[in-house]
């Protein structure tokens, strides 16, 4: 396989609709990532993310398919583990194709991540005010804090200088953490809203 010149920007690859699931192991939580079909069913495995724990620098990374042997796209944090850690996301290649962070500030009442991509700047922030102030009133619970939150949170993310929205991700009934992510603004590389869309999981209680 030929590596792209350092000139040739990395091609952007659009899926309007996808679902996120976990699977949780022992030492490793696992996300399918697949394209949905016409009529809103699981399609095409896009990839499968990986998110070993116990890590210093978080890191995370997107394979082609069930057997992990190729890297297709990762995201990895620029500091150790920090709340307001920003994370690059980089291509097959190792080359950014966008980075986000969680605005730390911001999000003491109302969890915000700022996305950036190529030719556009986003926030996000979860959409209902309310479940956001009782997902962390239940983590100051004793014995609760220790139950996975009931809520159902979504968030969405819109364009800084337009408004206009960018990306939603919605949490959807299931045993195990189940979203819906759809993407408007095909100026969205499908590799940057997956990482943000896992990234929105696996980092959002930091």
């Amino acid at each position: 396989m030929t590596v792209p010149s350092e000139s040739q920007p990395p091609a952007p690859m659009i899926v309007p609709t996808f679902f996120v699931k976990q699977r949780v192991t022992m030492m490793v939580n696992r996300y399918e990532l697949r394209a949905a079909t016409p009529d809103g069913g699981d399609g095409q495995l896009m990839a499968l993310a990986e998110q070993k724990r116990m890590k210093l620098r978080e890191e995370v990374v997107f394979f082609a398919d069930e057997s992990r042997s190729r890297r297709v796209f990762s995201f990895k944090a620029r500091q150790r583990l920090d709340v307001g850690a920003e994370h690059d996301v980089l291509d097959e290649y190792g080359r950014s194709i966008g980075y986000f962070s969680k605005q730390f500030g911001a999000s003491l009442l109302r969890s915000t991540w700022k996305l950036s991509a190529p030719g556009l700047e986003a926030v996000g922030q979860e959409r209902n005010q309310f479940i956001a102030v009782l997902r962390r009133v239940w983590n100051f619970i004793p014995f609760l804090n220790n139950i996975p939150v009931p809520f159902l949170f979504h968030f969405d993310f819109t364009d800084t200088a337009t408004g206009a929205l960018v990306m939603s991700s919605e949490k959807r009934v299931a045993l195990r953490d189940h979203y819906t992510v759809t993407v408007p603004d095909p100026r969205l590389d499908f590799r940057v809203a997956a990482a943000m869309a896992v990234a929105l999981d696996a980092l959002q209680s930091r």
